[in-house]
Parts: structure tokens; C-alpha cells; sequence
């Protein structure tokens, strides 16, 4: 079915290119809604959306931002107009995919407003920026980048082929939509979700809860163990790799209702965080599942380690730790006890703030598959001070349950799952 494109960019440098993509959309039998964010001069087509109006959603005025000449300012402007803009037009219904065309001012406005607007609906970016460190422009949204390979500066015939892929695409996404159940504005009644459809497009079985979970390599085991529980109880998981944009992309989908539940067996992120590596998921790690209220079972998976690139990337500071190289690119570092304690006191700000029903499970007998008898981060003295701050820092309402396992055993899987399962009826 017909759906309508937003067309987000800069009309006063790149009108012809995104006229070009217009009529190749319009082609498909798609309408376009044409959004300038331009800060140099006047647009050279028409847009839907005035640059003014945009300005305007800033709380800016588009005639001030030119006059100033400080076009870093302007875009800054235009992009806080942009983000504010989008989302409400998004909850209207008023479009079902964006595209965007840009360099590198343009990318970093087009791409933060599509970071506004929900997983799954289409975003795609045609950019010149799109063949290097793109993790700015995507963070932890699905925004699919399409490398221009020439500069979106004139039409051409290498240009128009990859201008005219781009329009497919996005019309590709769009129609896709069209044959799926519609988005609900509780994302599937908050964190149910559905069958596939049958013949007839009723769903054959009835809504399975949406649990999120968290995951190591050295947590592998034991959240594999947990997910044949739950899906065999009834409920479908979802599983993030918790390497800091992991743990983010999971904290987002929670705040925007996908789930009905948390299973964050691994919160190892909160290593990096706080000793400094490089998979920290930020400071507000935790939290989101609070804010909802939603049931939440917490772990301490993989907090016996810090994680780093090749083993020459490792500080310094830190060069007469306790290293093991994973493999040539990750390099892993042993928390210490006073480091294990500063983890558990920074976690349970955030666990004793949730206002759903919160547990914490550990596992007595180690935290990951390299945290055991024998294996190069054994170390009973941090893991036990890791255990004892948790305990001293949480408030009596979260609950604490101790399994004398490893976190790898079956019998730590089960308790987690038991645990979520009894949380999950109270609340009912």
C-alpha cells in the first residue's frame, strides 16, 4: 500500500538532488512530505516544510540565524528543530519512512533527527561520511547509511543510479510495512508479541510477553539456558550483546515500552564504565527497566572484567594487571575487589531508585566461564566483596538471592528464571 517519505535536507545546496529522489518515489506511488533544513539561501524547489517553520521549532528565528553568519550555530539551530519536529509528526501518523542526502553537516542534522524516532520505522541516509566512523551518526537506532561514493553535488549518471537505489530502498522499507500488522502506540501492548499471522491475517496463538536480556560470550551458557526456559514458559526474548551500544539500544527499546520484562543477566558494561574501558553503556545504565515499572531481574555476569582492544591498547597504567587476551582484538582485565565494590555501589543508585518489582541474583561461584576454579580470573576475594557490596548498598525492597552455582550452570538459569516468573505474578 502507498505510504508518504519525509525528504529531510538542505534545499538551498542539494534542491535538485532531492527533487530527483522525489519524482523517482512519487514514481512508486508514494507520496513525499519535503522538509528544508537549509541555512545558506533560499531552497531551489519547493518544500512542504519552509526552513522557517523548522527554525521556528527551535524557538529560532531562520531571518536571525542567517544574518549572524555563523552557519555552526544555524545547523545547530535547524537540528534541534528538526528533532523536536519529527517525533510529533511521527505520533500524527503523518509519514512511514525518511530519507536524507548529505555531507557531513547535513548527515549530523538528518541523522539526529531520525535517532528521534522509533526502531523499525525506515531511515535511510545517503552520505559522504557513510565509508568511515559512522557510529555518531547511528548510535543505537536502525539508520541505514548508503555511502554516496561521489559528492551529492549535481546530477550525473553515477549519481542518479545511486540516488535512484536510495529512493528504492526507503520505498522498499515503506511498502514492507504495509504488509505487516500496524504499529500500535503501545508497542504491541507493551511488550507482547505477536504470532505470525495466519491465512486469514488473525495471529494462530496468543500474545507472548517480550523479555530483554543481556549476554557475554562468557555469559553464553547460562542466558542460552534461560532463554529455552522462558520461551518454553511461554514468552519470546530478545537477547542484546552487552558491549556498551548493546546495553544502550536495550535501555532505548525499554523507555520506548518493547518489553514487558528484563532478564539483564550481564551487566559487565558497568566495568568500563567505571575503570575506564571500552564497552561502557554510560552512566544511566539500569535504569530505564526502573522507569517503567517493569519487572527486572539483575545479575552480575562479566563483572569480573574490563575490556580493551589488542593487548597494545591497554593504559599503561594498567599494564601490570591481570590481562587476558581474548583473541587479538579484545584484551580483558580483571576487576579488583575495590573496583568490584565502586561497580555494586554504582549499580544499586539506579536499582533502588526502579519502581517495579527489582531483584539481584548471584551466582556464589563465579561470574563468568573465566571467573571458575583454574581459570585465569578466579579470584574469590573480588567476587566476594562484589557480593557484599551489592548486599550493603541495595535497598530492602530489591530483592537479593544468593545460588551457590556458577553463573554458567543450569541451576543459576533456573533460579534466574524462577525469580522473573515470581516477580512477574506479583506484579499481576
Amino acid at each position: 500500500m502507498p505510504g508518504t517519505i519525509l525528504l529531510l535536507g538542505t534545499l538551498d545546496t542539494k534542491g535538485h538532488e532531492y527533487a530527483f529522489v522525489r519524482e523517482a518515489i512519487r514514481a512508486r506511488g508514494h507520496e513525499t512530505m519535503l522538509v528544508d533544513l537549509g541555512v545558506l539561501g533560499d531552497p531551489l524547489i519547493t518544500p512542504d516544510v519552509p526552513a522557517a517553520d523548522v527554525a521556528r521549532a527551535a524557538g529560532a528565528d531562520l531571518a536571525r540565524l542567517r544574518s549572524r553568519g555563523d552557519r555552526g550555530d544555524a545547523v545547530e539551530a535547524m537540528q534541534r528543530g528538526a528533532c523536536a519536529l519529527l517525533p510529533a509528526w511521527h505520533a500524527e501518523g503523518r509519514f512511514d519512512g525518511v530519507l536524507g542526502l548529505g555531507g557531513g553537516g547535513g548527515t549530523t542534522m538528518i541523522t539526529a533527527a531520525m535517532r528521534t524516532l522509533p526502531v523499525g520505522v525506515p531511515k535511510v541516509m545517503v552520505s559522504t561520511m557513510a565509508s568511515g566512523n559512522t557510529a555518531p551518526y547511528v548510535d543505537v537506532k536502525d539508520i541505514t547509511l548508503m555511502y554516496s561514493v561521489v559528492d551529492i553535488a549535481g546530477l550525473n549518471p553515477l549519481s542518479r543510479r545511486i540516488l535512484g537505489n536510495a529512493a528504492g530502498a526507503i520505498c522498499g522499507m515503506v511498502e514492507g510495512i504495509g504488509n505487516r500488522e500496524p504499529e500500535t502506540g503501545n508497542r504491541q501492548s507493551l511488550g507482547t508479541a505477536r504470532s505470525p499471522s495466519g491465512p486469514s491475517g488473525e495471529t494462530d496463538t496468543p500474545a507472548r510477553p517480550l523479555i530483554a536480556a543481556t549476554m557475554f560470550g562468557v555469559t553464553t551458557p547460562c542466558v542460552t539456558s534461560v532463554r529455552a526456559l522462558l520461551e518454553a514458559a511461554g514468552s519470546d526474548v530478545t537477547v542484546f550483546h552487552a558491549t556498551g551500544s548493546g546495553g544502550r539500544a536495550m535501555e532505548g527499546l525499554i523507555d520506548d515500552g518493547y518489553f514487558a520484562g528484563v532478564m539483564d543477566v550481564t551487566t559487565t558494561e558497568w566495568c568500563d564504565e567505571v575503570v575506564g574501558g571500552v564497552l561502557s553503556a554510560g552512566p544511566t545504565r539500569l535504569s530505564a527497566a526502573g522507569r517503567r515499572g517493569i519487572p527486572q531481574v539483575v545479575s552480575v555476569g562479566a563483572l569480573d572484567m574490563v575490556n580493551f582492544g589488542g593487548i597494545d591498547t591497554v593504559p599503561d597504567r594498567f599494564r601490570g594487571r591481570n590481562l587476558y587476551r581474548h583473541n587479538a582484538t579484545v584484551t580483558l582485565m580483571r576487576t579488583t575487589a575495590d573496583e568490584c565494590v565502586e561497580v555494586a555501589r554504582r549499580m544499586a543508585v539506579h536499582l533502588n531508585a526502579a519502581t517495579g518489582p527489582t531483584a539481584v541474583v548471584l551466582p556464589r561461584r563465579g561470574v563468568s566461564a573465566i571467573d571458575a576454579p583454574g581459570q585465569p580470573f578466579h579470584d574469590p576475594a573480588a567476587d566476594q566483596a562484589l557480593f557484599e557490596a551489592v548486599r550493603a548498598h541495595l535497598d530492602d525492597r530489591v530483592e537479593v538471592v544468593d545460588v551457590d552455582a556458577h553463573i554458567n550452570d543450569d541451576a543459576f538459569a533456573a533460579a534466574l528464571v524462577a525469580t522473573y516468573h515470581r516477580l512477574a505474578s506479583a506484579r499481576l
